[in-house]
């Protein structure tokens, strides 16, 4: 982790963005910061509205009790949309700035664990994390120039939310590239080792 890099400086010449999408690995706490932004953003949470709404899913994955989303169908009922997409999906829309959530992985795996998810899923999610996976795809779809890095591993949900806010208000730099939980990956090697 770089100290500080959630505090950039203010960007005088970046506007309030239109279309922010707030994503990250299930656990890092992006529908507990964004239900805060409700009263001053529209915000679609998008696993609330695939879940109510039977076209906007393919199939149900049952091994990992999730439902597989029709990322076109989802496009589609999104329609004119503006405001804050909630949603581990959410970097695969079109938007104007992307907030990618980070957390511990350690932290994202007590989470889920805590939520009911199977141990498997939890320790599959925490690698994901530790491995930047959605970082990636949101720097690979949106490029880095647009995409916001927030590490709420020992942030309230206030202070995520006003990172938030921040980014989608233009009043701090891009970040991606910022967090960085490799090290849960060696040190779950040397705890396999026996190190």
């Amino acid at each position: 982790m770089t100290a500080g890099a959630d505090d950039a400086d203010a960007t005088p010449d970046r506007d309030r963005a239109d279309r922010v999408a707030v994503t990250g690995t299930p656990g890092t706490g992006k529908t507990t910061a964004t239900a805060l932004l409700e009263g001053e953003y529209d915000v679609i949470h998008l696993n609330d509205r695939i879940k109510s709404d039977d076209d906007l899913w393919t199939e149900r994955d049952d091994e990992r009790d999730t439902l597989v989303a029709d990322l076109d169908a989802v496009r589609e009922d999104l329609g004119g949309w503006s405001g804050v997409l909630d949603s581990h999906l959410a970097h695969r829309f079109a938007v104007d700035r992307v907030v990618v959530l980070r957390c511990h992985p350690e932290t994202v795996e007590s989470r889920l664990e805590a939520r009911g998810e199977t141990a498997e899923t939890a320790a599959e999610n925490a690698e994901s994390e530790a491995l930047d996976v959605i970082l990636s795809e949101a720097v690979a779809e949106h490029g880095a120039e647009n995409v916001y890095e927030v590490d709420a591993t020992d942030r309230d949900p206030e202070a995520v939310a006003d990172a938030i806010r921040a980014a989608i208000e233009g009043e701090r730099e891009p970040s991606a590239g910022t967090v960085d939980f490799i090290d849960y990956i060696s040190a779950g090697r040397e705890r396999r080792d026996g190190r």
